[in-house]
């Protein structure tokens, strides 16, 4: 059997609020509750599984999504629409630009818990 992701747990302070965030920028949907979970599935089968968390700090983790050119615009016309700020790069230092990296397009964005997002249409190290 190959080894293929399945699913990770999104901490978060409103698991509600913050899949719908993701699943709404994205273009997803959010699935039913599993136990204290909420998934947002991705078209490849990888759940997103959204769980609430008292810590007193959410320990930010970087979650990026290969997108289709298409699916770029859309969900980035869906970034700006909202007012959310957008990289070009992972340490935030390039604000309202997004990057080209091996001949595509990539833009990296915060969720309302600090996880950084990131949209590319080609994976890394493709070329281009």
């Amino acid at each position: 059997m190959a080894v293929e992701l399945n699913h990770t747990i999104v901490a978060s302070r409103d698991k509600r609020a913050a899949a719908e965030f993701v699943a709404e920028i994205l273009g997803l949907e959010v699935g039913p509750q599993f136990g204290p979970f909420l998934p947002v599935e991705t078209s490849n089968g990888v759940t997103l599984d959204f769980m609430d968390t008292d810590a007193a700090e959410i320990t930010p983790q970087h979650y990026a999504f290969l997108v289709s050119e298409s699916e770029f615009d859309e969900i980035f016309g869906r970034i700006q629409q909202a007012g959310i700020t957008y990289y070009a790069d992972p340490g935030h230092s390039q604000p309202g630009q997004i990057n080209r990296n091996d001949g595509g397009r990539g833009a990296y964005f915060d969720d309302p818990n600090g996880h950084n997002l990131e949209i590319i249409t080609r994976p890394y190290g493709s070329g281009g």
